[in-house]
């Protein structure tokens, strides 16, 4: 697998979430737990609306991804659906991920995606796993 991204000599991972939405905060509620068991990696707190392209052309994600069973990591964005909107006020990742990939602003986008509702302990021994398979 891929090399997760590093940046200044550290691996970088951006984490999405949403506090206040029980749903989306998983990954959140992961990140003390990751940063503890990875100290090599730099997890970067996100919302889908930051200039992703800032982070680099190979970005590595975490993110709660609807419809999975368990956690696994996601590299091809046409898997992602996106909301239909009708203003640029509701962005939301995939689609962003979407754009920036068509304008070949980034090269790639590995996520390690975390299904919505699943245990907090599970979900920390599947993502992981997922990351230490992603390290060399």
């Amino acid at each position: 697998m891929e090399e997760v991204k590093k940046q200044g000599g550290k691996r970088k991972i951006l984490v999405f979430g949403n506090p206040w939405v029980e749903r989306d905060a998983l990954p959140l509620k992961l990140l003390p737990r990751l940063r503890k068991a990875f100290p090599e990696i730099e997890f970067k707190e996100m919302v889908p609306e930051e200039d992703l392209q800032a982070e680099g052309r190979k970005l590595f994600i975490l993110d709660v991804v609807q419809g999975l069973r368990k956690a696994e990591v996601i590299e091809d964005l046409a898997r992602l659906q996106t909301v239909k909107r009708v203003s640029l006020h509701f962005f939301d990742l995939a689609h962003n991920l979407q754009l920036l990939k068509a304008t070949d602003l980034i090269d790639s986008a590995k996520i390690f995606g975390v299904p919505m509702g699943l245990e907090e302990a599970t979900a920390f021994r599947q993502v992981s796993a997922l990351i230490k398979a992603s390290l060399p």
